[in-house]
Parts: structure tokens; C-alpha cells; sequence
């Protein structure tokens, strides 16, 4: 596929999601307005029969695609993939000047099954990095939709930064509402009300970090000085602040350790995690020292069932600071009973509660841990 292997660099795919109605065409307009933003391809799609997001697109370019196939997220495995291939193959030949790709989902998309196809595909896993998802929420209708949808659930609880939209429209109690609603469901993502000067700075949010070109990986796991981060520190997710919407219940909460993890025992909680709970997992993602390389930290990232190839840094990024270095990872998912998956972090990382099984008995029967695999 590559021209010249040694020139080309992994190609940063951004994800913009947000529920109906959410503004994401009309930051799509801005953004193919922007000089900075040049050599960006967007691929577009809408929910229906007839795709109509490009008919609403001022400057239909040939930067624009637009997918013929439905909804986005059913589309995923096969037309998106295919595009994604296509792109990756054009900027490694040089045949195209492409510096990123932002692929906006429907309105009504799980953005989970977007970035399993990054994961899972191996051209796309090789050749591609995520740059982030950004999500839009309206501060007028916010709360009924959360309420109301599971999927704007979802598209809020994956994100890594968040745009409340039509500001001006909602009343500063609406916004003060919807701010506090995101907040409790993704405390870990940036929430914006504003954009920023650089639209380009909106849509990176992966680990790299643009202004420095440094690793960050407390900003990329979202940890703000708001966060409890102790052993057993954890984001309440969306029901336990009265949600009784329809669908199942969408939360994160993190997992810690404060020293290095043997290797084996960290691929054994992935591994029965994945397995046994991987459907419900929305998105993974982590940071883990090992015993047999503790200087030398790997960024964990999955979606569902899938585990992207962990990527080793060559040393703890000064923005590390002087927290410990062990093991920090933030687990997504819809209806995950934390308990139970406590347990079992706390089995395999050699901390057992009383009467609780330890990794021995876990590795030898996972279910041992009462409705793990429920």
C-alpha cells in the first residue's frame, strides 16, 4: 500500500458525533471554511432513504463523501471502511495531500461502532489513529434527549470533548442544565460553550497533544482537577442523578493501581473483561505500568470486544507529574455493574476483598465472581 513506508505517518481520523438536530452541520460548514484545516476530507452521512446532509453543506467540495448507505453506524463494516481504506491508500501514495479525516456519524449513531472499525479493521488499526471524538449537544433540548434516548447518551459518555451548542438560544438555566447533565454523565471530557480560535484545536483530542506535539496522558484520560482519583475513585454515571429514560443506562467509572502491574495479570482482567462484558463496553481507555518495563508506560485503547495493539511510550510524559505509576483505566459502557468488575480488577491485580476469589481462582473459573457473566 505505502509508497514510501519510512514518509508516512498514521493518518488522524477525528469522529464528530451529537444527537438530532445537535449543529453538526453547521460546524461542518465552518469547518471546511477554515484555511487551517486544508487538506481535511469529511465524510458525511444521514439516518434515511435520501442523504441530505450534503445537500445542506455550502461548499460541496471534493473534500466532502458522502455514504450511501443508511445510518452510519450500520454502514460502519462495510462503505465507511472501504472510504477510510481508500483515503489511507491516496495520502500513503501521495495521490492525495490529506492531512485528516473527520467522519460525522447520524444523528441517531452508537459513535462505539465507528471506532471498532477503526480497531478492528488491520489496514485501518495500522494506518490510522483516532484524533479524538468530539461531540455536540444542544443546551435547549439536552435534557430531554438524554433523557428520552440512549444514543445521545452513548454519543455524550464516548467523547473526549464536548460542544454545548445554541448557547444563545437556551436560558442561562437551560445551560446551566445541560452543562450539569453532560457533566454527570462524562466528567471526564472537556465541556466547551465556545469555540475555540482554532477549529483544528476543537477536533484533536487524542493523546497526542497538537500545541506540544508531547504525549499527554492525564489530559487524554480526562483527569481534571475535579476528579477524586484514589484507589477507588470512579464518575457516576447518568442514572444515579435520576435518569429514567428509555434503554439501558450509560455510566463510566475508573479502575487503579498505584505500582507497576505484572504483564500477565493485566492481559487476564483485559481478557475476561472483553469477553465476558465487551458488548457493553463502550470504549476503553488506559495507561499501565508494567513490572517487566516500569519505566516505560503503555496506552491501552478498546472498544466492545476489540483491544487496539497497546502503544509503549518511551518514557512517563512530564505531565505525569508525580502521580503514581501504576495502572489508570476508564471503562465506558451501558449498563456495567462496577462492582462486580471491581472485584475482579481487584482479584487479578493481587487485591482480593474477603471471601473473594484471587487471580488463581479467577484465571482457573472467571465466573467465580457471583454474575459476572450475567
Amino acid at each position: 500500500m505505502r509508497a514510501n513506508p519510512a514518509a508516512f505517518t498514521p493518518l488522524p481520523v477525528a469522529v464528530l458525533t451529537g444527537f438530532l438536530g445537535a449543529g453538526k452541520t453547521t460546524l461542518l460548514n465552518r469547518l471546511l471554511k477554515e484555511p487551517g484545516l486544508d487538506g481535511t476530507a469529511v465524510v458525511v452521512n444521514e439516518f434515511g432513504e435520501v442523504g441530505i446532509d450534503h445537500l445542506l453543506v455550502e461548499r460541496a467540495t471534493e473534500g466532502v463523501i458522502e455514504l450511501s448507505g443508511g445510518c452510519l453506524c450500520c454502514a460502519v463494516r462495510g462503505e465507511l471502511s472501504n472510504t477510510l481504506v481508500g483515503l489511507v491508500d491516496e495520502a500513503a501514495r501521495g495521490t492525495r495531500a490529506l492531512k485528516r479525516v473527520v467522519v460525522e456519524t447520524s444523528g441517531l449513531a452508537d459513535p462505539s461502532a465507528i471506532l471498532s472499525a477503526l480497531i478492528g479493521h488491520p489496514v485501518l488499526a495500522e494506518h490510522c489513529r483516532l484524533d479524538g471524538v468530539l461531540t455536540l449537544v444542544d443546551a435547549v433540548h439536552c435534557v430531554e434527549a438524554l433523557a428520552g434516548h440512549w444514543e445521545a447518551r452513548a454519543q455524550a459518555a464516548v467523547a473526549d470533548r464536548i460542544l454545548l451548542t445554541k448557547i444563545d438560544l437556551a436560558t442561562p438555566e437551560h445551560a446551566a442544565a445541560a452543562e450539569a447533565r453532560v457533566r454527570a454523565l462524562n466528567g471526564r471530557a472537556e465541556i466547551l460553550r465556545d469555540l475555540p480560535a482554532s477549529l483544528g484545536q476543537l477536533l484533536s483530542a487524542a493523546l497526542i497533544d497538537p500545541s506540544t506535539r508531547q504525549a499527554d496522558l492525564r489530559r487524554w484520560l480526562g483527569e481534571h482537577e475535579h476528579h477524586d482519583h484514589g484507589s477507588h475513585g470512579h464518575d457516576h454515571g447518568f442514572h444515579r442523578h435520576g435518569h429514567h429514560g428509555r434503554g439501558p443506562a450509560v455510566r463510566s467509572f475508573a479502575l487503579t493501581a498505584d505500582s507497576p502491574l505484572p504483564f500477565s495479570a493485566v492481559e487476564g482482567f483485559l481478557d475476561l473483561l472483553l469477553s465476558l462484558h465487551g458488548e457493553r463496553l463502550l470504549r476503553l481507555k488506559g495507561v499501565v505500568a508494567l513490572q517487566e518495563l516500569p519505566e516505560t508506560p503503555f496506552v491501552l485503547h478498546g472498544v466492545r470486544k476489540l483491544l487496539h495493539p497497546p502503544a509503549r511510550l518511551p518514557a512517563w510524559p512530564a505531565s505525569w507529574g508525580d502521580a503514581p505509576r501504576g495502572a489508570r483505566l476508564v471503562l465506558i459502557g451501558r449498563d456495567l455493574d462496577e462492582a462486580i468488575i471491581r472485584r475482579l480488577w481487584d482479584g487479578m491485580t493481587g487485591r482480593p476483598g474477603i471471601d473473594a476469589p484471587d487471580r488463581a481462582a479467577l484465571e482457573a473459573n472467571p465466573l467465580s465472581i457471583r454474575g459476572f457473566g450475567g
